[in-house]
C-alpha cells in the first residue's frame, strides 16, 4: 500500500474527436465494453495498485462522471487518506479566473490538496485510455532512480509518432529529449508518452509555481516536460510500460496493452479487443479487476437467438435475434433483428426486423422497425453521424429510465 502517494487524474478532455458520443459526456464518462466507464480502467488501477487517495479533475460536461463516481466508486474505508473525490475547477487563485487552461494547470489550481496532503510523490495519470497497470512498480521504479519526474511510456511503431508525445532515451532509460508529434520518423518501434507520470512533491510545487508565470498554454507534455529538459541537473527518467505486468495475465493477451481511445475508430477496436476465444484485452480477471457500475438489473435474457463471439450485459433481452461480434450493454432489448460488429449501449431498444453492422448506438435511444445501419453509408451520413472510417454512430437518446 501506497500511503505516501496521492494520485491525481486528470479527466476534464472535451473528446471532440470522439463525436457524438461525448456531445452530452466528457470523454473519460464514455461507456465502454458494455458496462464499464474509460475512466474505470485508470481508477482501477489505482486501487489494485494500493494507492487510495486519488482525486479526479473534472471540468466539461461533467455530471455524467460525477453521478458516476458517486455511485461507483464508494470505496472509502474509514481512513481519511482512503477517498476517491472528484474536484471540478476551483478558480482559488486571484490571477486565475478562468477554467482550467491546461493539464499542468489543473493541477496548480488545486495545489492546496496537494499541500493539505504531504505526499511523498504524486502521481498524475489521464482518465482517458484504456488498460491496466501496476503502478506501484513505477512509483518503485522512479524511487530506484532517485527521479524528479518519471514518465511512463510505451513501444510503438515509427510510423504511429505522428499521433503521440515521443519521448527520447538513454540506454539507463533517463530522458533526453520529447518531441510532440513528430511526423518524420523513421525505422521500428520508439517510445511514447502515455500522458502518466509520477512527480517528487516538492519538484512538481515548484515546476508548477514557475510555469504559471509563462505565458504557455500550461500542458504536461507540451510545455512542462521540454522547459525541464532544458535545465541542467534535472532528472528525469522514462518507465519503460512494456516491462509492466499484472496478476492474472493471461498467456493469449497482449502483454502490455494500452490504447488512447481518442476517435470513434479507436474507441471501436478497442471494445473489439474485448471479444473472441483469445481476447487481446481479457476482463476476465479476479487478480486486476476492473471495477464497473452495480446497476440492479436482472439475468439476460435469450430466446430463440443466436449469439456468436459477443458480450450480452445483464439487464439484455434479445428475441429471436442474431448477434454477431457485438457489445450488448445493460438493460438492451433486441427482437427480430440481426446484429453484428456493433456496439449497442444501455437501455437501447432495437425493434423488429432491423439490421445493424458496424455501427455505435448510443444510450436510451429506440430504433423502429426496419431499420438499416451500416450497409448505405451515404443514407446513414443523413440521419447518424458517419466516421471516416466507416463507422456509423448514433447519438445518445432521449429514452432516459433513470439517470446514468
Amino acid at each position: 500500500m501506497k500511503k505516501d502517494v496521492l494520485a491525481m487524474v486528470m479527466a476534464g478532455g472535451v473528446g471532440k474527436r470522439l463525436y457524438p458520443l461525448t456531445l452530452e459526456r466528457t470523454k473519460p464518462s464514455v461507456p465502454f465494453g458494455g458496462k464499464y466507464r474509460i475512466i474505470d480502467f485508470a481508477l482501477s488501477n489505482f486501487i489494485n495498485s494500493g494507492i487510495y487517495s486519488i482525486y479526479v479533475l473534472v471540468q466539461y460536461k461533467s455530471q455524467s462522471l460525477i453521478e458516476h463516481i458517486r455511485t461507483t466508486w464508494i470505496k472509502a474505508g474509514l481512513l481519511p487518506r482512503h477517498f476517491i473525490t472528484v474536484v471540478p475547477p476551483q478558480m482559488r487563485k486571484e490571477e486565475v479566473s478562468v477554467w482550467y487552461r491546461g493539464t499542468a494547470d489543473s493541477v496548480y489550481q488545486n495545489i492546496n490538496l496537494i499541500y493539505d496532503f504531504k505526499p511523498r510523490q504524486v502521481a498524475i495519470f489521464g482518465g482517458d485510455h484504456v488498460y491496466r497497470m501496476n503502478i506501484k512498480d513505477m512509483v518503485d521504479y522512479h524511487r530506484k532512480n532517485k527521479a524528479q519526474l518519471t514518465i511512463a511510456v510505451t513501444p510503438i511503431k515509427a510510423s504511429q509518432a505522428s499521433e503521440f508525445g515521443i519521448v527520447d532515451v538513454s540506454e539507463n532509460f533517463r530522458v533526453k529529449g520529447f518531441r510532440e508529434k513528430p511526423s518524420d520518423l523513421k525505422g521500428d518501434n520508439v517510445f511514447a508518452s502515455m500522458g502518466n507520470y509520477i512527480f517528487d512533491t516538492d519538484f512538481l510545487i515548484k515546476t508548477l509555481e514557475e510555469d504559471a508565470k509563462r505565458d504557455t498554454s500550461h500542458d504536461f507534455g507540451k510545455d512542462i516536460v521540454p522547459q525541464l529538459l532544458n535545465e541542467k541537473g534535472v532528472k528525469i527518467f522514462a518507465y519503460d510500460f512494456s516491462q509492466n505486468r499484472i496478476p492474472g495475465l493471461k498467456k493469449h493477451e497482449v502483454k502490455y496493452y494500452w490504447k488512447d481511445v481518442g476517435t470513434i475508430s479507436s474507441y471501436w477496436e478497442a471494445n473489439m479487443d474485448l471479444l473472441g476465444a483469445q481476447p487481446k484485452l481479457d476482463l476476465d480477471n479476479q487478480d486486476w479487476p476492473i471495477y464497473a457500475s452495480n446497476l440492479n438489473c436482472p439475468p439476460s435474457y435469450l430466446v430463440d437467438s443466436q449469439i456468436e463471439n459477443s458480450f450480452v450485459c445483464e439487464g439484455a433481452r434479445v428475441h429471436n435475434s442474431k448477434v454477431t461480434n457485438s457489445i450488448l450493454g445493460r438493460g438492451v432489448e433486441v427482437r427480430d433483428s440481426v446484429i453484428e460488429d456493433s456496439i449497442i449501449m444501455d437501455f437501447a431498444h432495437i425493434d423488429k426486423s432491423c439490421n445493424i453492422k458496424k455501427a455505435i448506438i448510443d444510450r436510451f435511444n429506440v430504433l423502429p422497425k426496419r431499420t438499416k445501419i451500416g450497409y448505405n453509408h451515404q443514407e446513414d451520413s443523413k440521419k447518424y453521424h458517419l466516421d471516416t472510417d466507416g463507422i456509423t454512430v448514433v447519438k445518445r437518446g432521449s429514452r432516459k429510465l433513470f439517470y446514468l
